[in-house]
């Protein structure tokens, strides 16, 4: 089906106000004891990890999504539940993070969220949706229409004269053999670059670190490529890589290359990495520290 204007905005109000409600029973359920048990993922606890929590939010999220599933014939990527294909059939197809940051919130820490995006079957992100139940904040995005921090056009500031650099880490690059490396070395970067000071952070899951890096100011937030299955899922960037996007910055595989959304074999992204950041400038110099201590000459 062909999506006219009204659709568009009649499907951002859909996916805004149902990751708003996901987000709401998220909450009632943060001070009470909650199960936890392990899935099939990748190969980081935080792929791994699931509860009842994550189980009920998709169900609503489900719920409020399913007349305009209906109406518009979209296919479904979901974390919780299999993938039926129907991604790789439909001209575009929901793509669900019920919970991200599941991690965190058993943790009673913040960092977690409700992630909803709208992917082509070329893998483009259409349509992307983020509320931070902590923080009572939704970020949206239509592709060509800007980005949105609770209903007001969002325009981060992108100029990095003389500011903190920020690098965004998801928890498992603590123990990458190379971590201690990085830091030194971006340490020694930045201070050449003429930054005042380098700020290292795991906000929380990787929604929630992706727009942490947009809301802080200049930095990059990457996952290396790498054999193992895992590297987060298509449903862990692609609403946040939407909002990137329209607003201004840049969400890139870790080569460079567009984020394909939409591989046929596979919902891992171990196999190229992610990264985000400010700019092509600035993604090529990171490229080139993490390089540096990687394959030194």
């Amino acid at each position: 089906m062909h999506l006219h204007r009204p659709d568009w905005d009649e499907l951002l109000n859909e996916a805004s106000s149902a990751a708003v409600a996901a987000g709401h029973l998220i909450l009632e359920h943060r001070e009470r004891h909650v199960e936890v048990a392990l899935k099939a993922g990748g190969n980081t606890l935080a792929s791994q990890v699931v509860t009842e929590v994550d189980q009920k939010s998709e169900q609503l999220l489900l719920k409020r999504l399913q007349h305009a599933s209906k109406h518009f014939g979209l296919g479904l990527l979901t974390e919780e539940r299999e993938d039926n294909g129907s991604r790789l059939h439909k001209e575009y197809f929901w793509c669900i993070d019920p919970l991200d940051g599941t991690l965190p919130f058993t943790e009673g820490k913040t960092g977690y969220a409700v992630s909803i995006a709208l992917v082509s079957r070329s893998g483009v992100p259409e349509l992307g949706v983020v509320y931070d139940p902590v923080s009572d904040t939704l970020y949206s995005a239509l592709k060509g229409r800007g980005a949105f921090r609770n209903g007001q056009e969002w325009r981060p500031e992108l100029d990095n004269s003389g500011r903190v650099f920020s690098l965004i880490f998801d928890r498992s690059m603590y123990t990458h053999p190379a971590y201690e490396a990085l830091v030194v070395a971006f340490s020694d970067w930045g201070r050449g670059m003429g930054y005042q000071n380098l700020v290292v952070e795991c906000f929380g899951g990787a929604v929630m670190n992706a727009l942490r890096l947009l809301e802080t100011g200049p930095g990059a937030y990457f996952k290396f490529p790498k054999a193992q299955a895992g590297g987060g899922s298509l449903w862990d960037f692609a609403a946040t890589a939407c909002i990137y996007i329209e607003a201004g910055a840049l969400a890139r595989d870790f080569g460079g290359n567009a984020l394909a959304l939409n591989p046929e074999l596979t919902s891992f992204m171990n196999h190229c990495g992610v990264m985000y950041t400010w700019g092509e400038p600035m993604m090529c110099q990171v490229r080139q520290v993490c390089q540096s201590v990687l394959s030194p000459v």
